[in-house]
């Protein structure tokens, strides 16, 4: 029989996204074009490197992770549901976002109506596929203008 306490937990602690997030449209932007689709069941990324801490703006802290839901996935209050569905899920997984590196995902419609176990899941084996692939990719080559110059 459950007790109190075990009633009503979710399977992991819930975590912020705040510091985690893609916010700027320059930073989509430039995952887009550094990056490279992908696709699963119900939804497209985008995988990119972060950019050297070298450049104009400041460096990212950690991983960054960006939902886009465009208005042909529904009205406002379809592709409100969607990101917080999708929201949720990154919430309780956020420790498997892959370091260095920023991901966007693109949710197709049938998030809205799929069973959130399911989705759960993909969400889950995406990002382990990514974080694979980071770990492919290697960390950031040091830029040129750090070096110093040799006499």
């Amino acid at each position: 029989m459950n007790t109190p306490s075990q009633v009503g937990q979710s399977p992991s602690p819930r975590q912020s996204l705040t510091g985690a997030r893609l916010r700027k449209h320059a930073d989509y932007q430039r995952a887009y074009a550094a990056g490279r689709k992908r696709q699963s069941s119900s939804m497209s990324w985008f995988l990119a490197p972060q950019p050297p801490a070298d450049t104009v703006f400041a460096p990212p802290e950690g991983p960054r992770v960006g939902l886009t839901a465009g208005k042909v996935l529904g009205k406002a209050h379809e592709r409100n549901r969607i990101k917080r569905r999708m929201r949720d899920i990154l919430r309780r997984h956020v420790d498997l976002l892959p370091g260095g590196c920023d991901l966007i995902l693109h949710p197709r419609r049938t998030v809205l109506t799929a069973d959130f176990r399911k989705l759960e899941a993909e969400v889950v084996r995406i990002l382990q596929q990514a974080k694979a692939e980071a770990a492919r990719m290697g960390p950031p080559a040091p830029s040129q203008a750090k070096a110093e110059p040799r006499l």
